[in-house]
């Protein structure tokens, strides 16, 4: 037999439970309601105030605090003057502290939306000597050279008389003597292995895309060496002509000539050639 007592607690227990769970949202609205009220009052700060904020934390040295007050103004005032001023803090910040990827980000958002801006060529810089950092050594994937060079070369082309350019055309030739060694490294694989065209594909890369690095004078050589032994005599005094031409006194030139000499031929440049063409239209 159930007790009224029981059947009264029962019933309390239950409308408790309802209270509690009515309560629940209740509080989460209010929650929300505060931190609404939050974004509100930062909203309401002017862009000014927070600009100079972060120049002010800028000087006394708290970057990461510097970089947190400008990344608030890019996304409260977004395509502002001050969101414009604060992505160009913003790239300065990030390379300080040596967060490349975040340089690389602000830097590219500049050039994207203010791409005739004066700014942009420091951007493009800042995004370059990100990569430049990055560079890997010459064995792995030069993928973040290739990007260095990508950089630096949008600088120099569309820029020409920016302070930066001097410094982005030696960072260049460095780059490029990277990409260029790595080409030489692959060739040289598929050689010694025999895989000929391959390696012709490789060093072809190097004369064509990088003939003003130092990989150009061995690179000519291995062309002569790998036409040479698929019985592509021509190619091979072509290349072993052009060497001579350009590198007349190096030890690459030297050895080219000893290998035709050996089979009884000479350098012959044939104008028709790739090998010809390609120095010529330098």
């Amino acid at each position: 037999m159930v007790t009224g007592s029981y059947v009264n607690g029962t019933k309390r227990m239950k409308t408790l439970f309802r209270l509690a769970v009515l309560a629940v949202p209740v509080a989460l609205v209010a929650c929300s309601s505060k931190d609404d009220l939050d974004e509100f009052a930062l909203n309401d700060t002017p862009p000014e105030v927070l600009f100079n904020e972060g120049l002010a934390l800028r000087a006394q040295g708290k970057l990461r605090d510097s970089t947190t007050k400008f990344e608030e103004i890019d996304k409260l005032y977004p395509y502002s003057e001050y969101s414009k001023k604060s992505l160009v803090n913003l790239a300065f910040l990030n390379y300080s502290r040596g967060n490349y990827t975040e340089t690389v980000t602000a830097a590219r958002r500049f050039v994207t939306l203010y791409p005739g801006d004066e700014d942009s060529a420091y951007m493009l810089y800042l995004a370059g000597q990100s990569y430049f950092r990055q560079m890997p050594d010459i064995t792995r994937d030069q993928g973040v050279t290739r990007k260095a060079a990508s950089a630096f070369t949008e600088l120099v082309q569309r820029f020409p008389e920016s302070e930066y350019t001097p410094d982005a055309e030696k960072k260049l030739r460095i780059v490029e003597d990277q990409l260029g060694g790595k080409e030489m490294q692959v060739g040289r694989y598929y050689q010694k292995r025999r895989n000929y065209v391959a390696a012709i594909n490789r060093f072809k890369t190097v004369v064509v895309e990088y003939q003003t690095t130092r990989h150009v004078e061995e690179a000519l050589f291995r062309l002569t060496e790998a036409y040479y032994a698929l019985g592509v005599v021509n190619e091979a005094q072509t290349a072993a002509a052009v060497l001579g031409h350009n590198y007349p006194d190096t030890q690459w030139y030297k050895d080219a000539y000893s290998l035709l000499n050996k089979g009884g031929f000479e350098p012959s440049e044939d104008s028709g050639s790739w090998i010809s063409r390609a120095f010529k239209s330098i």
